[in-house]
């Protein structure tokens, strides 16, 4: 603090005057505070606060200031005195505008103290220290913290994007969020990109230059190539913001099973990534665009745009337990590092599907499509040579409440008999039909042989326990455990029926695991043996390698079980196989209020379409149309801040278009946490000409607008004025 003395003039006792008093005051500098650093070089900043107070005279002698003038100026100064010697013992170097700011700032007798304002510490890179430098920086910075949403709208030099750059920074080191995304319109050429020449960089570049600009000064330029190519940091225009879309015809996971993407509405339950059910919130048609076929290494596979999001970690993200987002481009050309997959994506969780009741108990259903004969042109029957299988389909067929016992016939075959009836079903001469046969009929499964066998759709989309059951009855049938050292335990179930492959493929998905298949094909292959006679393989067998998440035993059977126990079973992953253009399709992309924003497409893949834990930066939004930020807004994440910034007095959208950004405050002004931080030219840091040349552009707009419609600009000297 300053150390202030109030004198009167020296004049002689009794001497009389004419002249009136002018108090001198005398500030006396804390000896610890540098003058040079407070008075300038050259004492730039002493003549800088002899211009700015012409009613004082101001002399230094030491560190002692010497005032002499109006009582109130001569407080001001004091005041100023004491808030540039807080600024200095900050560490924040003086100049000409932090001088000439403060002085402003204590004129217009606000609340805020210069020092805190110059002071305030955002982000430091290369020994620079970014901070607001006006009131009005200050308080905008203050409300990107205390809010979701900001829009940031002032002129030209008064760091609205600049310091959002600053706080987007800031929030990553400090792990507030996990990216970076920074977006802008690029008007000038309609966003029709493809027509300009060179690649998609070159294209883009112009329009994005400054963003690049203000990112360089707040990160080591060398770090930006890796964290624009891990994701951590994305740049892209406008367009390429609501452009992350699926086919229409594509599909999705539902609580009732698998539909047509193209057919969501908002309200409706999709499955997100814990297998639990969540609302859309979104559903943004997309038009025509290019897609790609991204396919993982157990041929699950989907189509989505260049710009589509997917949640994905490399190896070194598993070791550091974290997980990245990229879109479909960013992926492409570097799914491998050496031989190894580069790019795992999340599995999810067990779908909760809707239970539904089934005619028939789900363990003894897959029994019977494993070692079951299912032509009904005879009694059902059932081969094993194991008596716990048995006792497991009596067992199943009990709890279904069919009145079925399962019969011994011949050696290792078992027939299904009803019970009360003689051999052919005939009670007291009458006819009667099996149980299990009826449902067999019911369920479209009566008349299937081994290479046509499938699962019903009501045991595909069911509760978690039923259509685990199903797999246990077919793994405990025609599977087995596959044990190898070092390794968890997988396994290895094999079929002749191509649809039930597929079956068998979607309930391990459903349930979080992931299944690879091969062919055996049926031609050239030794035949087999029967009876002591050699038999021709007819059809194709299918092999299986499944893995289920941990918690999951798919057998029931106690020697096989024990087995899979004994080596640890879980752990599936799934990685990015490849990814190919698939030609051009109509999309739609949707939003989805899990907290993650994952949901569930084609094959059980998960992915994402909105931006959860990311600091979005939507730079010149007066060239947005109010469609346009819509669009923008509703792609808002969990975890996520917002910050558009924008000159609604310089709009560049072609046609007379409106600016979305002019009328968004009609539409959210009343949201909370949505807020809107004007800016003026007081808060130009700019060159000190640009903030008199916006407030001169300022009063010949009103002046304008005074004169009405029929003002006319003058005519330059060339001008035709005929």
């Amino acid at each position: 603090m300053t150390d202030a003395r109030t004198d009167g003039p020296a004049v002689p006792d009794g001497t009389p005057t004419t002249q009136p008093i002018v108090p001198r005051h005398t500030v006396t500098i804390p000896a610890e505070v540098s003058m040079v650093s407070l008075l300038g070089p050259r004492d730039e900043l002493l003549r800088t606060m002899e211009r700015q107070f012409p009613q004082l005279e101001i002399h230094v002698r030491g560190n002692e200031f010497h005032l002499s003038g109006p009582s109130a100026e001569v407080a001001l100064v004091e005041r100023l005195l004491d808030e540039l010697i807080e600024v200095i013992g900050g560490g924040q170097p003086l100049n000409r505008d932090a001088v000439e700011r403060s002085i402003s700032m204590l004129r217009s007798q606000s609340v805020e103290r210069p020092a805190d304002v110059l002071t305030m510490n955002i982000v430091s890179s290369r020994g620079r220290t970014i901070r607001p430098k006006t009131l009005g920086q200050k308080q905008y910075v203050e409300a990107i913290d205390e809010n979701t949403v900001v829009f940031g709208i002032g002129p030209a030099g008064t760091g609205k994007t600049y310091l959002a750059m600053a706080k987007a920074v800031a929030a990553l080191q400090a792990k507030q969020v996990n990216r970076i995304i920074l977006t802008r319109p690029a008007v000038e050429a309609g966003e029709r990109l493809g027509f300009l020449p060179g690649s998609l960089n070159d294209k883009i570049d112009p329009y994005l230059r400054p963003l690049y600009d203000a990112l360089h000064d707040m990160v080591d330029p060398d770090s930006i190539p890796r964290l624009l190519a891990a994701g951590t940091i994305e740049v892209a225009p406008l367009a390429f913001m609501r452009g992350r879309a699926q086919p229409v015809n594509s599909a999705v996971l539902t609580p009732e099973g698998f539909r047509r993407f193209g057919d969501l509405e908002v309200g409706d339950l999709v499955i997100g990534s814990s297998g639990r059910p969540t609302p859309v919130i979104g559903v943004h048609p997309q038009g025509v665009k290019e897609v790609y076929r991204v396919t993982t290494q157990d041929g699950a596979s989907t189509l989505a745009c260049a710009e589509h999001l997917w949640t994905v970690r490399t190896p070194d993200d598993k070791r550091r337990d974290r997980w990245r987002t990229l879109q479909t481009s960013d992926m492409v050309g570097r799914l491998r590092s050496g031989h190894q997959h580069r790019f795992e994506l999340p599995l999810m969780d067990a779908a909760d599907h809707v239970p539904q009741p089934v005619p028939m108990d789900p363990y003894a259903l897959g029994l019977l499509l494993g070692d079951g004969c299912l032509t009904t042109r005879t009694t059902p029957s059932f081969t094993t040579a194991d008596p716990e299988l048995v006792d497991g389909l009596q067992d199943a067929l009990d709890a279904s409440r069919l009145d079925v016992e399962v019969v011994h016939k011949d050696r290792y075959d078992f027939v299904l008999r009803q019970r009360g009836t003689s051999r052919g079903g005939i009670v007291e001469g009458v006819r009667t039909t099996n149980a299990v046969t009826a449902v067999l009929r019911d369920l479209g499964l009566a008349g299937t042989r081994s290479a046509t066998k499938f699962v019903p759709e009501v045991y595909k989309a069911n509760a978690a326990w039923v259509r685990l059951a199903v797999l246990e009855g077919l793994f405990d049938s025609d599977g087995g455990p596959v044990l190898q050292e070092g390794r968890t335990c997988r396994v290895q179930y094999a079929t002749t029926s191509a649809r039930l492959r597929d079956d068998v493929v979607h309930l391990v998905r459903s349930l979080g695991g992931v299944a690879y298949w091969r062919t055996r094909p049926a031609s050239g292959r030794p035949p087999g043996r029967a009876g002591g006679r050699p038999v021709e393989y007819r059809n194709d067998a299918y092999v299986l390698d499944v893995r289920l998440p941990e918690g999951y035993v798919p057998f029931r059977l106690r020697r096989k079980r024990e087995a899979f126990l004994g080596s640890g079973g879980g752990h599936p992953t799934r990685y990015v196989e490849s990814i190919e253009p698939a030609g051009e399709a109509e999309t739609m992309c949707i939003q989805v209020a899990a907290a993650d924003s994952l949901y569930v497409t084609d094959d059980h893949i998960v992915t994402h379409n909105t931006l959860n834990g990311a600091f979005v930066i939507l730079d010149e939004a007066q060239n947005t149309t109010p469609e346009q930020m819509k669009m923008f807004l509703t792609r808002l994440g969990f975890g996520s801040k917002m910050v558009v910034t924008g000159d609604v007095t310089q709009v560049d959208l072609p046609g007379g278009n409106e600016s979305g950004l002019r009328i968004v405050r009609d539409i959210l002004g009343d949201i909370e946490d949505v807020h809107f931080a004007e800016l003026s030219a007081v808060d130009v840091v700019r060159h000190r000409l640009v903030g008199d040349i916006v407030d001169a552009y300022g009063r010949w707009d009103a002046t304008q607008q005074r004169r009405g419609p029929r003002a006319t600009r003058p005519r330059s000297a060339g001008q035709d004025r005929s």
